[in-house]
Formats: C-alpha cells, sequence, structure tokens
C-alpha cells in the first residue's frame, strides 16, 4: 500500500452554545468547528477521508493572560502546518504516514516553542481525515481495522512493552454502547429555580442537573471542582445529597481542573473533604472513580510527584489529561503513581490506542492494582467529529465517557435540515429528530447505541457536501 495526501479543503462552523459553559479559567459562549476534507491516494486510488474538530477557549493552551482571539491564530496555525507537512510525506502504511508526519511537527514545535498538546491538535486532525479514507478504501470500520491491523500499527514503536504485539492482542470486541457521564460544571444549575431567567433556554431540552437526568437518565458523572474549599464543599454536599435522591448507585469522577500547584494541596483538600461525614460516602470507592488531573500541568509530572504518592497510600485513584501531551506521558505518570489516563482523539487516536494497550498491559503485569483508561471529550457535537470519538471509546473498550456537546449545544440545530436529516437517517439508534424540528442526540437510561457506527469507515460513513457543513476555508476570528 502507498499513502500520500493530495489535497485538503477546509469548512467552518461557528457554534453557540444554548448557555454559558464555565470551565477552569474559562467560560464558553462560542467555538468555530473546523472540517478538514483530504484527498488522499492510496495504491492509486483517491479516497475523500473527512475529519473535523471543535477549538474550545483555554483547553490546549491554559494562559490566562490571553485572550481567545490571541488563542484562535495559534489552534489554526498548527492545523495548517500539520497540513503542510502531510503533502510531502509517502509511505506504505497509515501508521507509517502518521508516525512521520507526528515526528515533523514534534521537531517544528519543538523549534518554535509551541506546547505539544497544542502542536498534536493538528496533527491528529488531518490524522483522522487519514483514517477515514482508509476505512472507506476498505470498505471496514475502524474497530476491524484495529483488529485487522489494516492501518499497519506497530506498537513498540509507542511503547517498548509492547513490541511484537498486535492491537488484537490486547483489545477484543467493540463496545455496542457506552454510558453517558455526564459533566457539572462550575456554574451549571442542579436545579430549574436555579436558572435566571436571563439565561434560560428556550429549546424544552433539559437544563438544569436534575432535569437532565430525568430526560437521560443519566447514572455517571463528572464534577468539577476550581480549588476553593469555601466554593468547593458546599457545592459538593449539595451534589451527594442529590445524587444519593435521584440516582442512589451513582458513579462519579472529579475534575481537578489543574487547580493545585502540588499533590501536597490536593491532598489537604481531599482531606477536608473526608472529614464532612456526607463527602466520606460520595467521595468512597463505591461511587468515585477516579480523579482527573488535579494539579497543573506544568508540575504534575515533575519527578517530586513520586515521593508524594508514595507517602500517600490512601490517595484516590488518579489519571492525567492535559498533561498527557506526548507519547511518553502515559509511561511517565505510571511510573510517578497515577493510574491511567484520558483518551481524546484530539489528542491522537494511534497515541490514544496504544495507550490503551499499555494500560492493559499493566493490568495482566500487575492484576492487583487499578489501572485506568478513561472516555474525556466534553463537548464534542456531531454530524462527524462525535461519531469518530463514539466509534473510538467503543474499539478502545472504555465503558463510560463524558458527554456534553448535546447538552451545551441545541443537537444539530445549527447545520442545514438535510444533513439533520442524512445523520437520523442513517443513525436512527443515536440520532432523532425532534418535534421542534431539528436532530439531537438519543439517551436512552443514560446509556448511547454505538452499535451502528461499526460500519464502512471511521464512524461516520455519510458523504456530506463540504457547502453543507459549513464556510470556505478556517475561521476568521473578525467575522
Amino acid at each position: 500500500m502507498r499513502i500520500c495526501l493530495n489535497d485538503v479543503t477546509f469548512r467552518t462552523r461557528w457554534m453557540r452554545t444554548r448557555f454559558p459553559f464555565r470551565y477552569g479559567i474559562a467560560a464558553m459562549t462560542e467555538l468555530p468547528h473546523v472540517f478538514l476534507s483530504a484527498k488522499v491516494m492510496i495504491d492509486g486510488e483517491e479516497i475523500v477521508g473527512l475529519a473535523s474538530e471543535g477549538l474550545p477557549p483555554k483547553w490546549f493552551t491554559k494562559n490566562p493572560e490571553t485572550t481567545f482571539e490571541q488563542d484562535l491564530p495559534e489552534m489554526l496555525q498548527v492545523i495548517e502546518k500539520a497540513v503542510e507537512f502531510g503533502r510531502v510525506v509517502e509511505e506504505a502504511s497509515v501508521f507509517a504516514w502518521w508516525q512521520n508526519v507526528y515526528s515533523k511537527q514534534d521537531a517544528w514545535a519543538d523549534g518554535n516553542d509551541v506546547p505539544p498538546l497544542l502542536a498534536h491538535l493538528g496533527t491528529s486532525l488531518i490524522e483522522r481525515a487519514i483514517i477515514d479514507a482508509s476505512c472507506r478504501f476498505r470498505s471496514s470500520s475502524f474497530a476491524e481495522a484495529v483488529k485487522d491491523n489494516i492501518l499497519g500499527i506497530d506498537l513498540g514503536e509507542i511503547h517498548i512493552e509492547l513490541a511484537g504485539t498486535e492491537p488484537s492482542d490486547w483489545l477484543k470486541n467493540p463496545e455496542n454502547s457506552v454510558i453517558a457521564r455526564h459533566t457539572v460544571g462550575l456554574g451549571d444549575p442542579l436545579t430549574a429555580p436555579e436558572i435566571p431567567e436571563e439565561d434560560r433556554a428556550d429549546d424544552r431540552l433539559p437544563q438544569s442537573l436534575v432535569d437532565a437526568i430525568d430526560a437521560y437518565g443519566l447514572t455517571h458523572f463528572k464534577v468539577k471542582i476550581c480549588g476553593n474549599l469555601e466554593v468547593d464543599v458546599p457545592r459538593l454536599e449539595c451534589l451527594a445529597e442529590l445524587f444519593t435522591e435521584k440516582v442512589p448507585s451513582y458513579r462519579l469522577t472529579l475534575d481537578g481542573n489543574e487547580q493545585y500547584r502540588s499533590l501536597a494541596q490536593f491532598r489537604e483538600h481531599w482531606e477536608a473533604y473526608l472529614e464532612r461525614p456526607a463527602l466520606r460516602e460520595f467521595l468512597s470507592s463505591e461511587h468515585l472513580i477516579f480523579v482527573e488531573q488535579p494539579i497543573h500541568r506544568d508540575d504534575a509530572l515533575k519527578d517530586g510527584m513520586k515521593d508524594g504518592f508514595d507517602s500517600w497510600p490512601e490517595a484516590p485513584p488518579m489519571i492525567i489529561d492535559e498533561s498527557d501531551a506526548e507519547l511518553t506521558s502515559l509511561r511517565r505518570a505510571l511510573e510517578l503513581g497515577y493510574r491511567g489516563t484520558s483518551h481524546k482523539n484530539c489528542k491522537g487516536v494511534f497515541k490514544g490506542l496504544a495507550n490503551r494497550c499499555l494500560v492493559e498491559w499493566y493490568r495482566r503485569k500487575c492484576p492487583n492494582e487499578r489501572w485506568l483508561m478513561s472516555g474525556e471529550d466534553l463537548a464534542n457535537v456531531g454530524p462527524v467529529a462525535l461519531l469518530n470519538d463514539l466509534e473510538v471509546m467503543a474499539a478502545l473498550q472504555i465503558g463510560d465517557v463524558e458527554r456534553n456537546g448535546h447538552h451545551y449545544f441545541k443537537g444539530l440545530s445549527m447545520f442545514p435540515h438535510s444533513v439533520q436529516e442524512k445523520v437520523v437517517t442513517v443513525y436512527p439508534a443515536l440520532y432523532t429528530m425532534r418535534e421542534e424540528g431539528y436532530a439531537s442526540l438519543q439517551i436512552c437510561d443514560g446509556r448511547l447505541d454505538v452499535g451502528m457506527l461499526s460500519g464502512s469507515g471511521f464512524g461516520c460513513a455519510i458523504d456530506f457536501d463540504l457547502d453543507e457543513l459549513g464556510r470556505a476555508g478556517l475561521p476568521d476570528r473578525e467575522e
């Protein structure tokens, strides 16, 4: 097989949230969603692959000194740079093609002081388009492509522990459904009366946490904390009471939002939580799955973390998220005392796949320890990015994933009706046309049915007219 990139076309659609969402140092009210269409030559045949990504404020770089208007050009630059490198690469497999582009992007980023998490947003976007083209060329789903390794994945090139093994040695049948883990943001209303009149969404979709639980049958939650005990403790106690009443068998993850500069500081807050009777049960292993990225990315993988974990044997299981910026980040984290990492397509599909296999390697090597791979991606939406993402989560056998795109955005209402009709027709178990006249994600009993995604292509098997998806080109913040 010979693979090369012939041409790339971009489309952009700006999306507004139903209501503001506050996380960490940012409040999201709108963001550009970018579509990348790649014409790929595979063994002399031109195949089109499609990928997309929302560009949220203050995730790839968490610099409080800059505005989103200042950050957006950097996000666009890394996408354009990855495409530039992709145009000059020709390889014998999809994995080798990705590896070549990744190394070029890595060298450029290192020489231009571009953080790796941001740099490989670009790599991951073009990577997804190439995967989609390859799956379409083979009339294969992503799960089938992984199982049969038609993508040429060499796990040992990423993690030496996996040398000589295939993805199918570690991963078996994909999930047919995944649990939607609902994020409770720092400012999200818990009950309807808490919503200010001016912030009420007039679209008949649930807005408060209680209404979302009732509408979707939610059982799993991701709770964000701000690092201020005076704020976090009473809010966690309210959630403990609410979950106990509404969903007694609830499971949750705690998102530290990089609010702590040291493990000792987070430990102080954790122990303060456990002094409260209501929170001891709330944060017990019966309900808590893990704590996500409590330590700021600048400090999370420093040498001193190992001493902190060694001296705190009763610490809750912790994983990295934003710190998982490089191919070696997970191995480094596990050596320090973390229990795993997250997968997001924007951090890289092949990287996430190799990380998932490494977690399984640790599970077999040390079966009495707890090793974790979570699925995270807060505001992912269809009709392309969400389906790509769910297909990967199913293939990686990740049972519950953070999902709030359907909550913060009004279904697929921002797209032409023709796009919405295609999605509902092809994926009726995943999307439904509401009586208000727009397509919306279906969550039943807290679950998403992903079984129909295992068709031809990378999650989304629909051939869209690019002009239906958005305006030509990358976004201009001044529009």
